[in-house]
């Protein structure tokens, strides 16, 4: 005689086996800091963080574009952290085309232009995610717009993310070369 529950167990356990499955697949599409969140972070004993907007002319896109390989927008917002009339660092919201979607994060800078920490503030990916984690984002850190920043040179890729490697080093990589060029117009 067969039981009148043991279609409700089985639909019970294959849902339940579905949910471990569906937890254990990474987020999609998740935001794990907000602009201000992470300035606040970046710049947590500055009295004060601002923004300029830097506007390049065409000769300069073309000739960052040159040196990244690839086109860029005109218009930029570089934030600046201060305290007491002296500049603390600087920091740029980005984003970067990952295979389908766009990957969010955000770079501080040191006064001299180097890289002091990157942070990703939305992934939209269904996988590859591991580039929010500390051994690949650490990689970036005292880099400038004069290293290759460039994934499988001197940023090593992370298995199951290589186009999400690729495309935050990239982003880095036109942060440096934006806020490089933004100093040596003294536009910040």
């Amino acid at each position: 005689m067969r039981s009148p529950f043991s279609g409700r167990t089985l639909h019970f356990a294959a849902g339940t086996a579905l949910a471990f499955v569906l937890a254990a697949l990474p987020a999609h599409g998740a935001t794990y800091w907000t602009v201000p969140a992470v300035l606040k972070s970046f710049f947590a004993s500055s009295k004060k963080v601002g923004y300029r907007k830097l506007v390049l002319s065409d000769a300069e896109v073309q000739e960052l574009g040159k040196k990244l390989g690839a086109p860029l927008k005109r218009e930029w917002v570089v934030y600046v952290a201060e305290s007491e009339g002296k500049v603390d660092g600087y920091a740029i919201k980005d984003e970067e085309k990952g295979m389908h979607e766009p990957i969010d994060f955000a770079v501080k800078f040191s006064t001299a232009g180097a890289v002091e920490r990157i942070e990703i503030l939305e992934y939209r990916e269904a996988y590859g995610d591991e580039v929010r984690g500390d051994r690949f984002r650490a990689q970036f850190h005292g880099k400038t717009a004069s290293d290759p920043i460039t994934a499988g040179k001197d940023i090593d890729i992370v298995s199951g993310a290589s186009i999400s490697s690729r495309s935050v080093a990239l982003g880095v990589k036109r942060d440096a070369l934006v806020l490089q060029l933004a100093l040596k117009r003294g536009a910040l």
